[in-house]
Formats: structure tokens, sequence, C-alpha cells
């Protein structure tokens, strides 16, 4: 990854600001002391060789990258503010030597001077201990970051560069404590999602080999189950594998110009049996002239298993399920709604995280695994789109999502 960088370089601006600075003198000594065109041109050049020598000087300093050397930030400053007093003096005092014509002006000058920039130093060095007791903070709380402690936050003060980074330094630990709760949870319920199914049909095929169970019905019966455990589990790893690939930077999508109509078709086609069977009515609805659209229509098609599977687990007898789809300008919107027992708000913000579980939308028991709207989440934004669900408890749930080269502009994405 390339560093940031600033559009203008540290040089450029620091070439601007000391051409800036003998300008604005050389127009103060103009408007001020109204001086003979010799005079100017004598002030002119004294100022520019001054300049000159300052700028050198500091551009060594820079070049030398002593700032970089010092251990300690407040030792750097310090040294900045002393080049910039040895600077301040030699340029007054070069001009003071050149005007006083009492040997006496010129002593007292350099002693002001000299107590001025001892001033400044003393007064730079306590002013930067703002500065530098704040990182030292933000330091010691890295340190005990780096060592596990998740829990540690740093208080944000004044509105600068350091309490900036004071904020993302706490949005940082924050989301490191996320996604270690995350992990810990992923590994619970992975545990248990694949102990689950294990354990069945190491039961079945104990009996089985037990020669337990030897009606042939029965039989029969038991290698159905264990058939089913098997393609449960093999589901769950296809899924845990989808999520792993999307947590590595996406997934890659063969995309072409395919016909949504003919995928929700197929869809409905593959859920009537189990929509029927639950006494739920399942319909769709295409706009004319939607196709084609450009996808991959087998993860597309993924996205509407998903989604449509869900509505029908959480729909209860005699409800609805329809999909819907049409077009809005060069976007294609697809819609897949309910009347099934809804989604509680708390849940909404984390519907589409993996592995999250509500009270009700997301249990084994009802068949969830927590990955599928995050895999679909993932499909969609892949397609360069968005994805967002409404819903109201016991009024069912709305997932509408959007892909096509403009969804950008589609405002209403959860994320």
């Amino acid at each position: 990854m390339k560093p940031i960088q600033r559009a203008i370089p540290l040089t450029a601006r620091y070439a601007i600001a000391v051409i800036a600075t003998l300008l604005l003198s050389l127009i103060i000594f103009v408007l001020i002391m109204k001086p003979p065109m010799v005079d100017f041109g004598l002030m002119a050049l004294f100022l520019g060789i001054t300049s000159i020598i300052s700028s050198l000087v500091g551009y060594i300093a820079y070049r030398l990258g002593w700032m970089t050397r010092v251990r300690t930030l407040r030792w750097a400053l310090l040294i900045s503010y002393l080049i910039s007093s040895v600077l301040t003096f030699f340029n007054v005092w070069l001009t003071a030597r050149l005007m006083f014509a009492s040997q006496h002006d010129l002593l007292l000058a350099t002693v002001l001077l000299l107590f001025a920039g001892g001033m400044a130093m003393i007064l730079g060095y306590f002013l930067s201990s703002t500065i530098t007791d704040r990182i030292f903070v933000l330091q010691q709380a890295a340190n005990r970051l780096a060592e596990g402690n998740l829990d540690v936050r740093v208080a944000v003060t004044g509105r600068d560069e350091v309490a900036r980074l004071s904020k993302d330094f706490n949005r940082m630990a924050k989301q490191l404590q996320q996604a270690k709760q995350q992990r810990a949870d992923l590994i619970a319920w992975v545990s248990h999602d694949l102990q689950t199914p294990l354990t069945s049909t190491q039961a079945i095929l104990e009996a089985l080999a037990d020669g337990v169970v030897t009606d042939p019905e029965a039989v029969q019966r038991y290698l159905k189950t264990a058939q089913r455990e098997v393609k449960s589990l093999s589901v769950l790893i296809d899924d845990l594998f989808k999520v792993a690939q999307l947590d590595a930077g996406g997934i890659s999508l063969n995309l072409s110009s395919n016909s949504l109509s003919d995928l929700i078709s197929d869809t409905l086609e593959s859920f009537s049996q189990v929509a029927e069977k639950k006494g739920i009515t399942l319909t769709g609805q295409v706009d004319g002239g939607i196709d084609p659209v450009y996808m991959d229509a087998q993860q597309i098609g993924r996205v509407l298993n998903n989604l449509v599977s869900n509505a029908i687990r959480y729909t209860p007898e005699g409800g609805q399920v329809k999909i819907s789809a049409r077009r809005i300008g060069n976007l294609t919107e697809v819609c897949i709604r309910d009347n099934g027992e809804g989604i509680p708000e708390s849940d909404l913000p984390h519907i589409f995280e993996s592995f999250y579980r509500g009270e009700k939308s997301r249990s084994r028991a009802t068949g969830g695994a927590g990955l599928g709207l995050a895999i679909a989440r993932g499909v969609v934004q892949a397609h360069g789109g968005e994805i967002r669900v409404e819903s109201v408890v016991g009024e069912g749930a709305e997932f509408t999502f959007r892909i096509g080269k403009e969804s950008s502009v589609y405002s209403h994405q959860l994320k």
C-alpha cells in the first residue's frame, strides 16, 4: 500500500512560505517607511540574502533527518525552537549591526535578542508538553492494546490531529474488541453447527452397524435422515467457504448478460413444493423489458435462494411470499416480501452480519446458520449493488437489493 501524501510536497510548501514572508515584509517596509528606491533595493537585497541563508539552514536540517533521530518528540521540538531562535537572532542582529551606529545600542540589542530567544525556547518547550504528553498517553494505550487489553480507550481532548488520532485509536480498539468477540462466537457457533449433524449421523450409522435397526423401512428412514444431515453439513461448509472468500476480499464473478426472469422462475419452481407443503402462497412478478441483466446468474440465484428460503421459513401456514423485479433506470431491483413474523427492530442493524442470530430470526432449530444473509450481502456488493431490509414485527419482512452500474445512487444501504 502506498503511503498517503499531501498534494503539495513539504519542500514546495516551505519555499512558498519563505517567498511569501519575504514579499510581505517588503510590502510592510514600503507602506510604513516609504523609503527611496535605493534604500528599498538595499533592504530587498539584505532580506533576500538572509532568507536564502535561513532557508538553506532549515532545509539542510530537514534533509539530515535529525527530527527522526532524536529519542523523544519533546527534544525534537526543542531543537526546532533552538534553530528558529538562532536564525531569528542572526537575522535581527545582522540588521541591527548594519543600522546601529552606537556600539552600546548594538550590545543592548544583542542582550535583548538572547533573552527573547531563551524565553521563546522555554515557552515552546512548555507548550510542546501539551502535545507530547497526549502522544505519550496514546503510546501507553497502544502498548496495552498490543498486550491484549482490548478494553483500553484514551481520552479525546481538543480538535487537532492528536485528538483525531485518539478518536481513530478508540475506533480501532473497539473494532478489534468486536472482532475478538466475533471470533469467539464463530468458534462456538461453528462447533455447535458441525457437532449436531455429526452426532446425529454417527448415532444413525452406529445403530445400523450394530444391527439395532433391521426393519427395511426403518433402515431407509435412518439412511434418509443421515443423508439429510450430511447435506446440511455440506451446505454449512460451503457457506463457511463462501464467507471466507468474502472476508478475504471478495468472490470471483462470472459476469455476463443473463435472464433474470428465468432465474426468478427457476427459484419459484424449486421452492414451490416446500411452500405448498407449508401452506404458503409463493408468487412472482417481473416487469416487462427487465432482461437482459449483466450479472453472475449462479451467484444471484444463490441470493434469491437464501432470501426466499428465509421468507418461507419464517412465514406461518396460510401466509404469502412474493418475489418482484423491476427496472429503475440502469438499475435492476429485486424484492422478496413475506407476511410472516417479522424481524425485531434491534436485530435489523445486524441482520447481514456473519453468524448473527436474533431471538427468533436466527436459530438452528429453524434451520438458520447465520450465514445466508451475510453471503447475500457479499454477493450483491460484489456486483456493485446494495441490499436493505425493512420489517415490522408481526407484519413480515421485505428484503430488497439493487444491482447495476449506477447502484451507488441507492442511498438506503444497510451496513
